[in-house]
């Protein structure tokens, strides 16, 4: 038994990732329609925006979504839950801050609550909140990203070691062999987001598809560390442009004016790479295709399963000749 598949009414161990602005019902729908959990991340829409497209999913998929609240991102926390609690959302994912204030309400409405974390300090305290599960992120993720710079290869172990509540893992993971991985680290399932940005249901610019399945490893680069505000980006002009004035000293103010959810929705949803940016994590120096959705999480459970079963008889051949 899963213990993710179980709690969220889920068939396949596979969350999306909460994609901000650019969040919209036709991927959601896809990722839960093929087994998933296909989410509506809020970032800083108005509750309006999220309520039309937390609507637009119900009209597109009877199977379980989640809402993902980024809790220091948006002025609306307090609207946004109760608009869950409206619209009868199952599940519920708390980034970008304290959740515990949160929780109990949430609890109170049979919502599952899942946590975001990126330490055992975090994880401990979203457990000991109430958190139903939690995320670990690592620092391959696309987007916003932890000061703390932990890796999803050490991170994973560290907080399943630390706590008892199931650990689903993110960050750098994109294919059945990142899923295998997780689990075989502790994890009991994995979230993924820019593996998902490249599919063909995703209403996301072209550009911004391509640059995906054209990046290698080395292009997803970090902007905003000199300012203690980690994000996680793909290498096109508007970045390096950013990159040369944060080199030569960019204020705090004008790093966040560019660095805007209105820059963002022109670079992913118009495909302007001069005038916006668009997100990425590492996992785009593995990505090849444009699949479906059903074809890529198909894929990536088959390829688990044959990696799982290959990992064990490797494990044994090395027993046996030792």
């Amino acid at each position: 038994m899963n213990i993710v598949t179980e709690l969220l009414h889920i068939k396949y161990p596979i969350i999306q990732g909460g994609m901000g602005n650019i969040s919209n019902a036709k991927l959601a729908s896809a990722v839960s329609n093929a087994g998933g959990l296909g989410t509506i991340g809020c970032g800083t829409m108005h509750p309006e925006q999220v309520e039309s497209i937390i609507l637009d999913t119900k009209q597109l998929t009877t199977k379980p979504f989640a809402v993902n609240i980024a809790i220091n991102v948006t002025p609306f926390v307090d609207d946004l839950i109760a608009l869950c609690i409206k619209h009868n959302v199952p599940v519920i994912s708390l980034s970008a801050g304290n959740p515990a204030p949160y929780i109990p309400k949430l609890h109170e409405h049979g919502k599952v609550v899942m946590a975001i974390i990126a330490s055992v300090k975090h994880a401990q305290k979203a457990a000991a909140a109430g958190a139903d599960i939690l995320v670990a992120e690592g620092y391959e993720a696309a987007g916003i990203n932890s000061n703390l710079e932990l890796t999803t290869f050490t991170l994973i172990p560290q907080v399943v070691q630390n706590v008892t509540k199931p650990v689903v893992a993110a960050g750098g993971i994109g294919d059945g062999k990142g899923l295998a991985a997780a689990l075989m680290l502790g994890a009991e399932g994995v979230q993924i987001g820019t593996r998902f940005i490249a599919t063909k249901e995703a209403p996301f610019h072209e550009n911004y598809k391509n640059q995906l399945i054209q990046a290698n490893g080395t292009d997803a680069v970090i902007i905003g560390r000199s300012l203690g505000r980690i994000r996680r980006v793909l290498d096109t002009a508007y970045v390096r442009n950013l990159l040369e004035k944060e080199k030569n000293g960019i204020t705090l103010q004008e790093f966040s004016e560019l660095t805007t959810e209105k820059h963002h929705l022109i670079g992913a949803i118009n495909g302007d790479l001069e005038r916006g940016f668009i997100n990425g994590g590492q996992v785009a120096g593995l990505m090849e295709d444009i699949p479906s959705v059903q074809e890529l999480m198909e894929n990536m459970i088959q390829t688990a399963k044959a990696q799982l079963k290959f990992g064990l008889t490797s494990i044994e051949t090395v027993v046996s000749d030792n």
